[in-house]
């Protein structure tokens, strides 16, 4: 069940096909999706619409998903936005420093409809 208080979705992955897909499952769970392409643009993009979560990718250019989700929290207008990182890095010290930073969910690509929907449970 989704958190019915979560309206809009912030996607950050420079993957043209990973975003698409990302925001295809959150399209068909009734949110409203922005999609960019780096984690420096997650960042200015979150503090101009104020999204009810975000989902970071962390591998990318123009500041990866680590780098996006620290200024994130640490910025008073969204620090309270869940953040969701999906990413491909699989390790468990990954997921320990994606906590670290704030994220609310770690989520390994790839990833099933499943796997999308208990990360929401968790924020």
């Amino acid at each position: 069940m989704l958190n019915l208080s979560i309206k809009n979705a912030l996607i950050a992955d420079d993957s043209a096909t990973d975003r698409k897909h990302l925001s295809l499952l959150l399209e068909e769970l009734g949110l409203n999706v922005t999609a960019v392409n780096s984690g420096n643009e997650a960042i200015t993009t979150a503090e101009s619409i104020l999204p009810d979560v975000i989902l970071l990718d962390v591998i990318m250019e123009n500041g990866d998903g680590y780098h996006a989700c620290r200024a994130i929290k640490r910025n008073e207008a969204t620090r309270n936005i869940p953040v969701i990182i999906v990413s491909s890095k699989s390790n468990p010290v990954d997921k320990m420093w994606a906590e670290k930073l704030g994220a609310s969910a770690y989520i390994t690509k790839p990833f099933t409809n499943n796997d999308l929907l208990n990360a929401f449970q968790l924020i």
